[in-house]
């Protein structure tokens, strides 16, 4: 594809801060990105899946602009939850947790994620943790406790440049850790950054006694080690902003870290209004979805809202979003040999504007329209051009119809192809006599479809057709 530096300049919402702000990378032209990712406990579900989606967009575009992108999403591969269900399941917790990491890398995959630049797990970075405590407690802001290891709220809200609850805007006074108090506890809003072992558990040596990792620390070891003490952009879902991320914030900066200078939070998947999740049951399985849509119209779906809005789900909205999808595959197979070509202005403002996909999806179906309209003229060369720069907007996206990964499913065989053409050439004789309003001929087209059971539906952006 050929490369085109947009007009504008890419402007994130930074969560830290409530703003929309000029990215300015931290290396010129080189991006570094730190995602939290699967704790995989269970089957994913669209949920978990829709961050992964929102996040691959924002690295395809930074991509397509000629950026080198470091992409890392970690696993947490040991927590209270995985020992949890291994232990009601009477299966070792490795095993359970080697099970369900599988099944999100398979489902990442299916859905057309980018694979990280790297995918560390929390158990491999015990040595980085153990450092990251040392520095903590050599600074003032952390305390063994029991064979635990704690870090000090009240010491770092009062020391100088703390800017503790500032991420989720919680005050201090209120917040909950969610954590059980135990003897040599000093505060209950501090947490912990290390867990003393308990019997059967699986456990890691320290200089204050073996245990294992607590959830925030991991990520502050893992991202610093692969990105250094400054990154660019630290991504998760909305639900993570307290207490992880704000946790996160609070041991990197008391440890000497600038960390992230960018926070992006995508928004759930709800239905009902209320956020999927397991504990709702109301979980949507990949495997369930993808018995109701092909893997590239699920991914369109969850990559349509703009990543900081809801996506309430329903059959309808899918169903709408894969005739969505399935109006520009349409029109990119009625050109032979396709090559991508660039992307418009207007589709770059709106990925720059915060990555606004909604607004740059309208210039898609915007092109597809027009597209439709100079082939129903006979304008086919000027046809192709839009087409190919339809096809790079949709690479961008990571729905590319033409795209290896989905064409398979596309068109199967040789048939399929034929019959694709071959429906098409009559759908533009049925348009051209309807541009004649010759309506007796174009409703015999109709009619000859029709009885060899192909099904046509008018759309804003021309007619599609399937088999009835």
């Amino acid at each position: 594809m050929t490369e085109t530096k947009p007009a504008s300049k890419l402007r994130l919402f930074d969560t830290a801060t409530r703003t929309q702000r000029e990215f300015v990378p931290v290396i010129p032209g080189h991006v570094s990105i730190y995602l939290c990712g699967a704790t995989p406990q269970a089957q994913p579900h669209i949920g978990h899946l829709r961050s992964g989606v929102a996040f691959d967009i924002v690295r395809r575009w930074f991509l397509a602009q000629g950026y080198d992108v470091a992409f890392v999403r970690n696993v947490t591969d040991i927590d209270d939850k995985i020992l949890t269900k291994a232990a009601e399941n009477g299966r070792p917790w490795w095993e359970w947790v080697s099970t369900y990491e599988r099944e999100f890398a398979k489902a990442y995959e299916t859905l057309g994620v980018l694979p990280p630049s790297v995918e560390p797990r929390a158990t491999a970075f015990v040595t980085q943790m153990v450092e990251y405590m040392q520095r903590l407690m050599d600074r003032g802001f952390a305390y063994p406790a029991r064979g635990s290891v704690y870090f000090d709220v009240q010491a770092w809200v009062t020391a100088e440049g703390s800017d503790y609850g500032s991420l989720s805007g919680n005050r201090v006074e209120e917040m909950e850790q969610g954590e059980s108090d135990i003897e040599g506890k000093r505060g209950p809003q501090d947490f912990a950054l290390w867990k003393a072992a308990k019997p059967g558990e699986p456990s890691w040596p320290t200089p204050w006694g073996r245990g294992r990792p607590g959830w925030h620390l991991e990520c502050s070891a893992m991202s610093t080690y692969y990105l250094g003490s400054n990154f660019d952009i630290h991504g998760g879902g909305l639900d993570l902003q307290f207490p992880h991320h704000e946790n996160e914030i609070a041991q990197s900066h008391a440890a000497g870290d600038k960390f992230a200078n960018y926070w992006m939070h995508n928004h759930w998947v709800t239905m009902a209004g209320e956020k999927m999740s397991k504990s709702l049951g109301n979980v949507l399985s990949i495997p369930h979805m993808l018995d109701l849509v092909r893997p590239v119209e699920l991914r369109y779906y969850l990559g349509s809202a703009h990543y900081r809005s809801v996506l309430e789900y329903s059959e309808a909205a899918l169903t709408e979003a894969a005739a969505g999808y399935r109006r520009i595959e349409d029109f990119l197979q009625r050109f032979d040999d396709l090559e991508a070509g660039e992307w418009t202005p207007e589709f770059a403002a709106a990925l720059n504007d915060d990555i606004a996909v909604p607004r740059a999806l309208a210039e898609i179906h915007n092109r597809v329209r027009e597209g439709n309209k100079l082939l129903a003229a006979g304008e086919a060369d000027s046809a192709r051009a839009v087409a190919k720069s339809v096809r790079a907007m949709a690479g961008i996206l990571g729905f590319d119809p033409l795209a290896p990964q989905w064409n398979d499913g596309a068109l199967a065989s040789n048939a399929d192809a034929a019959l694709d053409a071959l429906v098409h050439a009559e759908l533009e004789r049925r348009a051209e006599a309807r541009a004649r309003r010759d309506y007796a001929s174009a409703d015999a087209v109709r009619d000859r479809l029709t009885a060899a059971g192909i099904t046509i539906t008018d759309t804003p952006d021309g007619p599609t057709w399937s088999l009835a």
